[in-house]
């Protein structure tokens, strides 16, 4: 069979354009594509509920991707193995305690149950804004990262959805657009992003679950954004906090969406 390169082009074209068409209103959106937000997007997805997923980068994965300073190799203790057991991801102990993964398959893994759950992953699109109603937040306002790296006049698209998790790390992107923007009381103790302390990773691992929750209504953070928000230690190249923490959000949301 000849190949056409304008077939080529249509499929890519149609297919790219029905699967955004169908994700511009959605249950749960999710920002940023690291552990937590990948984890969360499968839990929600596999429980049949609609899930967009948004990452500025071109690949998926956050962090992990570099385990600690490009030594390909993550660390989770005894709770975050069982999330890894769950996926199929191989681990081994290293010491009481602490299990390593190599990071390369436990990011491919975790993209792979996440696609396969239902979930859409949209790469290369950045959130610029969020859309409020009645002191809400009820969807995003994206457009696409090179629009942004190249400081175009271009306008963006929007997206409707019930719930918003900001789990974009260090950067908490979206909480700092709706404290930035709307100018809104966060549920924090100052009412503001509080910022990320140095780093400890016992107190950090802990403060990830305990500070994954509802920030403004409608809106979750999840993984390091969770720390960065409430104002907690990072805990660095220990990834069974994050997992957790996208395992969490998952839970909360899904019962609201009873």
């Amino acid at each position: 069979m000849a190949l056409d390169e304008i077939t080529i082009s249509k499929a890519i074209v149609d297919r790219f354009t029905e699967k955004l068409k169908d994700s511009l209103s959605v249950d749960v959106a999710i920002v940023g594509g690291g552990p937590a937000g990948l984890l969360a997007a499968y839990h929600i997805a596999r429980k049949k509920k609609k899930v967009a997923l948004f990452e500025r980068k071109l690949s998926v994965g956050g962090g992990m991707w570099g385990g600690g300073m490009m030594f390909n190799e993550i660390v989770v203790q005894k709770e975050g193995k069982r999330i890894l057991d769950e996926l199929d991801i191989t681990s081994r102990e290293y010491q009481k305690g602490y299990y390593t993964a190599d990071a390369v398959e436990t990011v491919s893994s975790l993209c792979a149950h996440t696609c396969k759950a239902g979930a859409k992953i949209f790469n290369l699109m950045s959130v610029e804004d969020v859309m409020v109603r009645e002191g809400r937040v009820i969807g995003l306002v994206i457009n696409w990262t090179a629009v942004e790296m190249a400081a175009l006049h271009v306008d963006p698209l929007c997206i409707q959805a019930k719930y918003v998790v900001d789990s974009t790390g260090h950067p908490t992107e979206v909480v700092k657009v709706i404290e930035r923007k709307v100018g809104a009381h966060l549920f924090t103790e100052t009412g503001k992003v509080m910022g990320e302390k140095s780093m400890w990773s016992e107190v950090a691992e802990k403060a990830t679950l305990e500070n994954t929750r509802e920030v403004y209504p409608g809106v979750f953070v999840a993984g390091m954004a969770a720390n960065a928000t409430f104002g907690n230690h990072r805990m660095g190249a220990i990834f069974g906090g994050m997992l957790l923490s996208g395992e969490k959000v998952a839970k909360i949301i899904l019962e609201k969406l009873k």
